[in-house]
């Protein structure tokens, strides 16, 4: 779970009531924003020793892993190359990724243009990588905010892939899951098929 916490100073919050305004204020913008998940923020508000309320957001993480048959340099090579992401970058056959663009480094830009092979749906999947080791470590924000990261651990031949990343609250955990699982399995796919 991410822990993001923001720190307000209660010297200059002289009355309870402000502190109280301010609390429902943040309700209220969660609930413009149609959290429909709720459970999947949790709220916590303490004292500290300094009178400085701290306010912590912990967002669910989801997990999905594989191991692909194959030497991790290949497998860094297939996951971070565009021409390669448009290969295998689709959880299902109906959908394709067009285009992909990749700049490899921290502070480098990234997009994947998804679709429908009809046409009727798309969208640009793109983010900021935070950080970039090669062979072993893919960390990146994505333009929604929510953070990712992916691991490649060389197991003799074989490499062993954790991608965790930050759910979203328009759909279930489940099917966000499945569907980012759907993607590392086709990846999976690829990557074998190319060694």
């Amino acid at each position: 779970m991410t822990d993001i916490i923001s720190t307000i100073d209660v010297d200059r919050l002289k009355e309870y009531r402000l502190l109280q305004y301010i609390l429902e204020e943040f309700f209220y913008v969660m609930m413009m924003l149609h959290i429909k998940n709720s459970h999947l923020i949790e709220t916590h508000l303490f004292l500290k020793y300094n009178d400085t309320y701290s306010f912590s957001f912990l967002m669910s993480r989801i997990t999905v892993e594989t191991t692909v048959n194959a030497p991790v340099a290949k497998v860094w090579q297939y996951w971070t190359a565009p021409e390669h992401i448009m290969q295998w970058n689709n959880a299902s056959p109906d959908w394709h990724t067009p285009r992909a663009t990749t700049d490899l480094k921290a502070g480098g830009k990234f997009s994947s243009r998804m679709e429908a092979k009809d046409g009727s749906v798309g969208f640009d999947f793109e983010g900021i990588f935070s950080k970039v080791v090669p062979n072993e470590v893919l960390e990146y924000g994505m333009a929604d905010g929510r953070t990712v990261s992916v691991l490649f651990k060389d197991e003799g031949g074989k490499t062993h892939i954790t991608e965790s990343f930050d759910a979203e609250t328009e759909n279930s955990e489940d099917m966000q899951r499945a569907g980012w699982q759907a993607i590392l399995d086709n990846f999976k796919k690829h990557a074998e098929s190319q060694s």
